[in-house]
């Protein structure tokens, strides 16, 4: 497996889909991305913002693999980063596979961003207004029978700094059980 990385950082302001390429994001402990929508303590998603808006903000950092553009790309269906929503898509991790509770440390050295994985991101209806057919492509049955997503993970901000494209991503699980990520 190639060396984990930062392929490339994205945000928005707005609650659009998708959102822009930038060379830079900066994380904020507890809060999320800087300038992002989905930035805050208590949820920023729209339909859990409506249904619970002072539930604690598990969804602070979205990241999805590069590699399933390059599987997307194999089966005739062209997504860019960005264009899933994610903040970080990253490089020579099997997000999906971390235990719940695992950290990501971005960069080199000991003062460095880190965001801990809270769970899996599931596909709403929004995935198939930005591509027909899409939600069929990122759910998957798992050896257990249980459906996967593959469109990443959510993480919540442990120490702030900025995550730039190249970054070095040092993964470390957390000791004991391992806990398998459910959606949230």
């Amino acid at each position: 497996m190639p060396t984990p990385s930062v392929h490339s950082t994205h945000l928005s302001s707005k609650h659009t889909f998708s959102k822009t390429y930038t060379p830079t994001i900066t994380l904020l402990p507890g809060l999320g991305v800087q300038n992002d929508c989905h930035s805050g303590q208590t949820t920023r998603h729209q339909s859990q913002a409506s249904t619970n808006p002072s539930a604690p903000n598990l969804r602070q950092v979205h990241l999805i693999p590069y590699e399933l553009f390059r599987d997307l790309s194999s089966q005739n269906i062209t997504i860019q980063p960005g264009e899933l929503g994610e903040n970080i898509t990253t490089y020579g991790i099997d997000l999906v596979s971390l235990s719940k509770g695992s950290y990501l440390y971005f960069g080199q050295g000991d003062d460095v961003p880190i965001v801990q994985v809270t769970g899996l991101r599931w596909p709403g209806p929004g995935i198939e207004k930005h591509s027909k057919g899409l939600k069929e492509k990122v759910l998957v049955k798992a050896r257990d029978g249980k459906v996967v997503s593959k469109v990443g993970i959510m993480g919540v901000v442990v120490k702030g700094g900025e995550v730039s494209t190249g970054d070095l991503i040092r993964v470390v699980e957390p000791q004991g059980t391992r806990v398998a990520l459910e959606p949230v």
